[in-house]
């Protein structure tokens, strides 16, 4: 068994995709969707992390008679948006109940606070070395507090971008384990890009995501051929 293998065996059954990688077919959501499914049925993260991409995603959840996929999530807008929280948080919270999470970029909140009705579905992500806050268990305390039902969304990557011995990754999954709901799985670039999980990485990240077992896993890239 490879390293990918192994260590995607550890949490079979719980494992799909974001579409966030599929740049081609950005914004079209039927097609994202079957392109998912082709990968796994199991989970999948619907990617609208322009603000423009998110009336369209409102619009096909509200007009599909039902998703195949067995947890559903949505990656919120990073980008795109007036800064104005409210009227985001309240186009976020007509998301349908089949939504089971709504990840989100803390440092992009602004006012936190009106994110508060999202309640448990919000999932706030921890994230790379190149972003100003919300990096380490230190620095995502502070949202958590604001927003004490919120759960979190573990990024591995960006936690080895900023700390490659993976002590950072561990403490963060000390510091909020409790509050674990989904793991995005990928090898990153300096840069900051996602790309596919490489057998080193996925041999680093193995004694970390041995303790993120029976949440979704979502990979942000697609897996390299075998």
């Amino acid at each position: 068994m490879s390293e990918i293998e192994e260590l995607l065996a550890c949490n079979d059954g719980l494992i799909g995709v974001s579409t966030g990688y599929m740049i081609g077919a950005r914004g079209d959501w039927p097609r994202l969707a079957a392109a998912a499914e082709v990968l796994s049925d199991d989970v999948v993260e619907l990617s609208a992390l322009s603000a423009r991409e998110l009336p369209s995603l409102l619009s096909f959840l509200d007009n599909v008679a039902e998703l195949p996929f067995r947890h559903v999530s949505v990656h919120g807008p990073s980008k795109g948006w007036d800064d104005a929280a409210e009227p985001l948080a309240r186009m976020l919270a007509e998301l349908p109940a089949s939504v089971e999470g709504i990840v989100m970029h803390p440092e992009t909140l602004g006012d936190a606070g009106a994110f508060a009705a999202l309640g448990s579905r919000l999932r706030l992500e921890n994230m790379d070395p190149r972003k100003s806050d919300a990096r380490t268990a230190a620095e995502l305390a502070p949202y958590f507090e604001r927003l004490p039902r919120a759960r979190f969304c573990f990024d591995i990557a960006h936690a080895q971008l900023h700390d490659p011995s993976m002590a950072l990754a561990h403490e963060l999954v000390d510091a909020f384990g409790d509050r674990l709901a989904e793991v995005h799985v990928s090898s990153i670039e300096r840069s900051g890009a996602h790309v596919p999980l490489r057998p080193e990485d996925a041999e680093a990240f193995l004694p970390v995501l041995e303790r993120c077992t029976g949440v979704p896993w979502v990979l942000e890239a697609p897996l390299p051929p075998r």
